[in-house]
């Protein structure tokens, strides 16, 4: 084996660890995919004999790259006319079967990396979400971090700090025991198609935040309020009538696909405490169909 096969090895016994730091930093899948090969190309010309715990050098190294790719974004964000209304965009959601394990899913979701906290990440600036998600998500200290946002070690750990702030604010730890969270998306789902008003309602918090993500042709919107949302998922109850089961980042959540097996809707619930605190919708049929969802 040459040094190059055996640096190649080396490299994809670390990809999964790095595909996840990507996904959490870019909540796109394919654009995770595109920083973690870029990082096997800056490694394939690196020097890095002397490099002693080559999976924390890579890890630095990916989340330079996903830095660069998320200040490029927030360019392009500044450019477009109009930025300022940008409907809300929903990550990438990693769609799983809830009855079969998938290793390279646990990989990728491992700390709970949910919807609703994915949707909080979106907001940081960059240099914010790379010191939470490389510190607090990763443990990397705070003096390997510093370098990559050209900040001091103690200036990096106020922005982890701030971040953090926005995190526990905005995405509190969601119910962990899987049965009792599809306890409450089945009452949910039950209660949108029999167009119980009352009973849709006391299942939500009463400042629960629907969001809905329906791509160029379908602009999002945000909706917040236990009764708005109740009311509003009733209208839309003909997106759950033939859904079925999914995990959605390791939650219970729904697809709904057509006549023709094609997804028209992925719903992503976040409950805490029994009541369902956040609600994603995902309707952009380009996106799901890129993301392979369908018929079994």
């Amino acid at each position: 084996m040459d040094e190059q096969d055996d640096l190649a090895r080396r490299f994809d016994a670390h990809r999964p660890h790095l595909r996840a730091v990507a996904y959490r930093m870019l909540g796109s899948l394919g654009d995770a995919d595109d920083a973690v090969q870029e990082t096997w190309f800056k490694l394939s010309r690196s020097d890095v004999g002397a490099v002693e715990n080559l999976g924390g050098w890579l890890t630095t190294v990916v989340g330079r790259v996903c830095l660069d790719m998320l200040r490029s974004r927030a360019t392009r964000r500044e450019d477009s006319l109009d930025a300022a209304d940008a409907p809300p965009r929903m990550p990438d959601p990693v769609v799983g079967d809830p009855d079969r394990i998938d290793p390279e899913q646990e990989v990728l979701l491992a700390d709970s990396v949910g919807i609703a906290l994915m949707v909080v990440l979106e907001t940081l600036a960059p240099a914010e979400r790379l010191a939470f998600v490389l510190h607090d998500l990763f443990a990397v200290p705070f003096d390997e971090i510093a370098p990559l946002v050209e900040k001091s070690s103690a200036a990096t750990r106020q922005l982890a700090s701030r971040a953090r702030r926005r995190v526990q604010g905005a995405a509190p730890a969601p119910d962990s025991d899987p049965v009792r969270v599809r306890q409450v998306v089945d009452a949910f789902l039950s209660a949108a198609r029999g167009g119980d008003l009352e009973a849709l309602v006391a299942v939500l918090h009463p400042e629960v935040t629907a969001r809905s993500d329906g791509g160029a042709l379908l602009p999002g919107a945000v909706l917040r309020g236990a009764r708005k949302v109740a009311s509003q998922a009733i209208t839309y109850a003909r997106y759950a009538q033939d859904g079925r089961p999914v995990l959605v980042n390791g939650t219970p959540g729904v697809l709904a696909l057509d006549a023709e097996g094609r997804p028209v809707s992925l719903m992503a619930f976040t409950v805490r405490d029994g009541l369902v605190t956040a609600l994603d919708f995902l309707t952009d049929r380009d996106r799901l169909a890129r993301l392979g969802l369908g018929a079994a």
